[in-house]
């Protein structure tokens, strides 16, 4: 009864069936470390099929609720485990590194007097990162995935556009290192992000900060400090090269304001081109939004019921499902990207406009570049965007930004009609800088009638000698990738564009030096140049609908 009261106070629906649980169960990892699982079973259901949870925050309190009893009450087995070197489970915690421990659980769950011969896997973020560990390699069994706001490899989002994601990196690390008890992630999920923040605020060197936030070094921190996305380090953590070998069909969620948006999507593309229909819905969401949390688990119980119990009934009938920002609506469509959207150039004009038209004729006097200076002493800050944890209001006015003297704004004429976006979005922008080593963030914003400018999505990409590579007259031609967006314009607000060269603390500062990120101390400024002319167009690249 006290279980099915918790389940109810989180939000969730319980089902028909009364549960029990088997605590402590023992699993043998292929190096003889014992991990420790629960089993949620139904009580009237003999040999039910089995959701296997893998986790690194624990298996009891408000999570063995929401990933045990829960679906045990749906009529399925769940067996939640911690992962290694947490809340009892032997070893010692290697993040990331889940493949073999994943797999000897999936050869001991298929021994189990009480398996029933089919399970499926759920969770998300590191919980469905470990799904993508073991999917292509755990047998016939696996009858199905459903998986939220993660993806088959973090090398890119830890490294985006080339930079550091400091923010989530010392959250997470503070997080994982202080969860001790079932009831710990309640705690740090509100302490984690301030202690993150405080730490990096300090003007410490990258390779200070993890002690600052957390009381000791963290070598999970160090390591990612020293091996950038195309170091050896990621190859046995990076499993998006099978992701198109998974046949269990696949369920996920996102949020636009998710850090893994753009590789979960990369992941969906890859399982459609193997010819796999897996379902995606992407809500307004941010990675730790309850809203999402609570969704998930009855999305999930309605995908396993259609893979595991053959009762597709409460599928939706479109695999993608995506909500339109500005319009406050659901749309379902039959893929990613979606059908009817086409790639349409906004270009960056004279007077800091931003239209559809092209840039205005050669002479330099009236059509010369934008400038300003970007100072690593005194970066640029992140004001809304996706984020780990702590902010349930990813989409903020951009005002107190955008006053910044190191921020650049181009903004389009009042719409006369809506215009809706559903897509990737993309900037291609022609700049030029004192510094080989630099930063360039763009971010895309609705703009309204009373002048609050909200930022919609955002992305980063750090420049070093030679990529790219520039012109004769020193100008670079630089693609950055902005996170996806589906959101509708209202008639009578405006489209902005952000340009700038720091969003901290969310990604590392730029020194300008080519330092190693973690141990540099000296800061060099760095004068920017932004050109929108004929021979030099920037241009954000919108995915229109209609």
């Amino acid at each position: 009864m006290m279980r099915r009261l918790g389940v109810s106070a989180l939000g969730l629906q319980n089902g028909p069936h009364r549960v029990t649980v088997d605590k402590d169960l023992r699993v043998p990892a292929a190096d003889g470390v014992t991990l420790l699982a629960d089993r949620y079973a139904p009580a009237d259901v003999e040999r039910a099929p089995t959701v296997l949870v893998r986790s690194p925050y624990g298996r009891r309190g408000p999570f063995g609720l929401m990933c045990g009893q829960a679906f045990a009450s749906q009529g399925f087995q769940a067996v939640v485990q911690s992962v290694r070197g947490g809340f009892g489970s032997g070893g010692v915690f290697e993040a990331l590194d889940e493949r073999e421990d994943g797999l000897a659980t999936i050869a001991w769950l298929k021994e189990q007097p009480w398996f029933g011969g089919t399970f499926a896997m759920h969770g998300p973020s590191y919980l469905g990162y470990v799904q993508w560990a073991v999917a292509a390699e755990a047998g016939p069994e696996l009858k199905a995935l459903s998986m939220q706001v993660t993806a088959s490899t973090f090398r890119d989002a830890v490294n985006v556009g080339g930079t550091f994601a400091l923010e989530s990196a010392l959250i997470w690390v503070d997080l994982t290192a202080r969860m001790k008890h079932s009831l710990s992630g309640i705690t740090t999920g509100i302490m984690s992000p301030r202690r993150a923040r405080r730490a990096a605020l300090s003007g410490r060197p990258l390779a200070e900060l993890d002690r600052l936030a957390t009381g000791a070094q963290q070598r999970f921190f160090q390591e990612l400090l020293v091996n950038g996305p195309d170091t050896p380090f990621w190859d046995k953590r990076d499993f998006s090269p099978t992701v198109s070998q998974v046949r269990a069909p696949v369920n996920m969620t996102g949020g636009w304001y998710d850090i893994f948006l753009p590789w979960q999507l990369k992941d969906y593309a890859a399982l459609r081109a193997a010819g796999h229909r897996p379902y995606l819905t992407i809500g307004p969401w941010f990675h730790a939004d309850q809203r999402m949390m609570r969704g998930s688990v009855g999305e999930s119980v309605r995908w396993f019921r259609a893979h595991l119990l053959d009762d597709p009934s409460e599928l939706r009938e479109q695999p993608v499902r995506l909500f339109v920002t500005g319009a406050g609506e659901w749309h379902e469509f039959p893929d990613w990207p979606v059908p009817g959207m086409r790639e349409q150039r906004w270009h960056l004009q004279p007077g800091r406009a931003l239209a559809p038209d092209e840039p205005p004729g050669p002479d330099p006097a009236v059509n010369p570049p934008d400038t300003y200076r970007y100072d690593p002493e005194h970066p640029t800050p992140f004001l809304g965007g996706p984020t780990l944890l702590g902010d349930s209001r990813p989409s903020i006015d951009q005002a107190r930004l955008e006053r910044r003297r190191d921020v650049l704004t181009y903004t389009s004429a009042i719409l006369d009609e809506d215009l809706e976006i559903i897509g990737p979005v993309l900037a291609d922008l022609r700049v030029r800088s004192n510094r080989e080593h630099t930063d360039f963030v763009v971010r895309l914003c609705d703009v309204s009638p009373d002048g609050e400018s909200r930022n919609l999505c955002e992305g980063m990409r750090r420049l070093v000698p030679g990529t790219p590579e520039p012109d004769e007259d020193g100008v670079r031609r630089v693609a950055v990738e902005l996170w996806p967006a589906g959101h509708r314009f209202h008639r009578g607000h405006r489209v902005r564009v952000q340009v700038a060269s720091g969003a901290y603390p969310r990604v590392a500062r730029n020194p300008g030096t080519g330092e190693p990120i973690g141990t540099a101390t000296a800061m060099l400024t760095a004068d920017q140049e932004v050109f929108h002319s004929p021979a030099h167009p920037s241009a954000i690249i919108l995915p229109i609908m209609g």
